[in-house]
């Protein structure tokens, strides 16, 4: 249960709204109770009338009123029970949800690299709705039950303390046994759980990847895959609910127990006047109300088991701390960047990698050059551009922009003045111009058809029936590689970034439309820097400088002539080009 105390100032937000609650739950108990005393009461009326051979209506009538409106006050105070307590739970989800998605959004790329996302789908829905039930009907059931308990058994001792006594033998038994499969329930639901998220991922990699699916006919392999992973779910559900099956029977049967102790006991006393039929009656319904009471405690620790293991899921995102983020020396007075970039002595290694993935960087670009990196699959160039807007942290040296460490700017400013294309480009299923604006909160319509221009996608969205309102599928499958390519470098240009960084983010697009969009890039990134990553040459020769990567190393830095001439990695990379381009040609 300790989990469950991280809910705290969640529920301190509602305090109020908690305390009201409670009072409802206070009154609805007391006007609960009192309708047996009526009961009883009435009953030995009819036995001294039916004795007497006279009854008094009117007496009964009054306990008949009685009982009649104290159910109803009873069943009033009910209902703002479950307007107050439930509602709170609602709001609670809510806060939640919402500071789960604030929370991993804050989360490093690695984090995301190692975990799935079908996993943060099922902490998402189901964890969160686990965690609710145990606010709502885990506060008011408890509460609820606890007053009832106690006004039931005043009662009852009111009432004799001896049968009082004898009753109360079976529920020391009720304790043990919901202790017991508490702890079962708990583990069961957490593995129930675990099993859940691991077949929202499959489901979630099946439909992303449902081209891959189709194009190498493993419909039927994930067909069955799935409906393994499912018929597991189900198991392990089963297992659950014969567990939690086990829980009602066994208060049903305790309680059982207690009332047939007092039916033969309070009989007894009956017979020798040491009660009354109407005393016996009341102590038989407080019994019987008393069943409840023992059901929703079994009933409540089910429900505060399973949200204990959801919020101890969840628990293990929020204790989550951002590899990258703002911190001590970070100085919240600036406000812009201009676009200077220097590598000092720079090396990365991704956590868990046996081998650097850069090492002993040291690089200057000025504010306002182009700078081009180019290299084999894997010789860490993506690395080196992802540490200026710090995706990772540098392992040793130092990446500074205008002469400061990136760690010193402020993660906001220094992401909200790069426009950075990814490998992967990534569209939303949203309009197209709302794509291109993603990132800009004062775009307007001539901005958009502008960077559209730029990125030549502009004369494609004209072709389409409904031009920049088009509605893209999931992740833009519904345009090409090329032109998903576009619309990602025109919603990086649409931003006015003081650094704009590609990487190879012209691989999918023409020789002639990526001169184009250099053209047009050149022009506006006049005065602004621009790093740009690809394997064409013809994309990086015009560039101010064009480092060569290899193995995580700058191995050659200069011009495109200077590096021809130098008949390095570069010229041989040149050479190969050259020749592919004539035998396309032929």
């Amino acid at each position: 249960m300790k989990p469950l105390l991280r809910l705290l100032p969640y529920l301190a937000k509602y305090k109020r709204t908690l305390f009201v609650g409670f009072l409802t739950v206070v009154g609805s108990n007391i006007f609960t109770v009192l309708p047996p005393l009526f009961i009883g009461e009435a009953i030995d009326l009819l036995k001294e009338g039916l004795e007497a051979k006279s009854i008094g209506g009117t007496d009964l009538v009054t306990y008949a009123v009685g009982i009649v409106v104290f159910f109803l006050i009873a069943g009033t105070f009910t209902f703002f029970t479950r307007q107050t307590l439930i509602v709170v739970s609602r709001h609670i989800e809510y806060d939640l949800r919402n500071d789960f998605l604030s929370h991993i959004q804050k989360l490093s790329l690695s984090f995301y690299q190692n975990t799935p996302t079908g996993d943060l789908m099922a902490h998402a829905t189901n964890d969160i709705s686990a965690v609710r039930n145990c606010l709502g009907p885990g506060i008011m059931y408890p509460t609820d039950t606890i007053l009832a308990f106690t006004m039931v058994i005043a009662m009852m001792l009111r009432i004799d303390w001896e049968l009082t006594l004898l009753a109360m033998i079976p529920l020391p038994f009720v304790s043990f046994a919901v202790y017991r499969l508490g702890k079962v329930v708990h583990k069961k639901f957490e593995e129930r759980q675990k099993q859940y998220g691991e077949m929202t991922t499959r489901a979630q990699e099946n439909l992303s990847g449902i081209r891959v699916v189709k194009a190498y006919v493993r419909e039927e392999y994930e067909t069955g895959l799935f409906r393994t992973m499912s018929f597991e779910y189900l198991k392990k559900n089963l297992v659950l609910a014969r567990v939690q099956s086990i829980m009602w029977p066994l208060m049903f049967l305790l309680v059982g127990l207690s009332l047939v102790i007092t039916i033969y006991f309070g009989g007894l006393k009956v017979i020798a006047n040491e009660l009354s039929v109407g005393g016996l009656t009341k102590f038989l319904i407080y019994l019987t109300m008393l069943i409840w009471p023992m059901i929703a405690f079994g009933w409540v620790i089910n429900i505060l088991q399973q949200g204990a293991a959801s919020m101890d899921r969840l628990a293990k995102i929020f204790d989550t701390k951002p590899e990258v983020q703002d911190a001590e020396q970070t100085d919240h007075t600036i406000t812009e960047i201009k676009g200077a970039i220097e590598f000092r002595n720079v090396s990365f290694t991704h956590k868990g990698a046996v081998r650097a993935s850069l090492s002993d960087i040291n690089l200057m670009v000025p504010k306002g050059a182009t700078l081009a990196v180019i290299g084999y699959t894997g010789a860490g160039k993506s690395t080196f551009v992802n540490l200026i807007p710090r995706l990772y942290d540098a392992t040793s040296g130092d990446v500074l922009i205008d002469g400061r460490n990136v760690k010193e700017i402020p993660l906001e400013v220094l992401r909200r003045n790069i426009g950075y294309v990814p490998q992967e480009t990534f569209l939303f299923s949203d309009s197209l111009a709302e794509n291109i604006s993603y990132g800009t909160d004062n775009g307007t319509e001539e901005h958009v058809r502008d960077a559209a221009e730029i990125s030549q996608i502009a004369r494609d969205i004209s072709d389409f029936p409904l031009g920049y309102a088009t509605m893209l599928g999931e992740r833009g499958i519904t345009l090409s590689g090329g032109q998903k390519q576009r619309t990602s470098i025109a919603r990086a240009v649409m931003r006015k970034p003081k650094i704009l960084i590609l990487d190879d983010a012209l691989s999918a697009v023409d020789t002639y439309t990526e001169e184009e969009i250099l053209k047009r890039l050149r022009r506006i990134m006049k005065d602004r820097t621009s790093i740009i990553i690809s394997h064409r040459i013809s994309t990086v020769k015009n560039a101010d400088m064009i480092v060569v990567m290899d193995d995580g190393k700058i191995v050659e830095r200069g011009t495109h002539d200077e590096l021809v001439e130098r008949g390095g990695v570069y010229a041989e990379l040149h050479q190969k080009q050259l020749l592919e381009q004539e035998l396309e040609n032929l």
